[in-house]
């Protein structure tokens, strides 16, 4: 009994091993290493530090937002296709939206018209 407990115990850990599998974190920018990282390290680096990358989530689409306010508003240069799509593609691979955090915000829309906003008169 105590070898087959043992064996279990052996064989779960090493399927455990195989199945759950830690992704390469750089050490040097934090960055995970994963196909495009060094095209976002390349790119985002030069602005602002890598941890505020690795503490933002979110879709596809609220990368390419942020990309595209930064280019409008903060001085980013506009990328060729190419390394547009290498960066949106790793940004939303690896630091895609969590399921555990805090929903999105809801379309202004869909919010209830502001009754202190105020109207600028002529």
């Amino acid at each position: 009994m105590k070898l087959f407990t043992i064996l279990f115990l052996l064989v779960f850990t090493f399927v455990l091993s195989i199945t759950v599998q830690a992704e390469e974190v750089d050490e040097s920018t934090g960055l995970i290493k994963a196909e495009g990282w060094e095209t976002v390290r390349n790119n985002c680096i030069a602005c602002h530090s890598t941890k505020l990358i690795t503490q933002n989530h979110g879709t596809r689409n609220r990368w390419l937002a942020m990309i595209e306010w930064m280019q409008a508003t903060q001085g980013l240069q506009q990328f060729d296709v190419e390394t547009n799509e290498t960066i949106l593609t790793h940004l939303s691979a690896n630091y895609g939206p969590k399921e555990d955090a805090r929903r999105s915000s809801l379309d202004p829309i869909l919010m209830p018209e502001n009754p202190y906003k105020k109207t600028l008169q002529p």
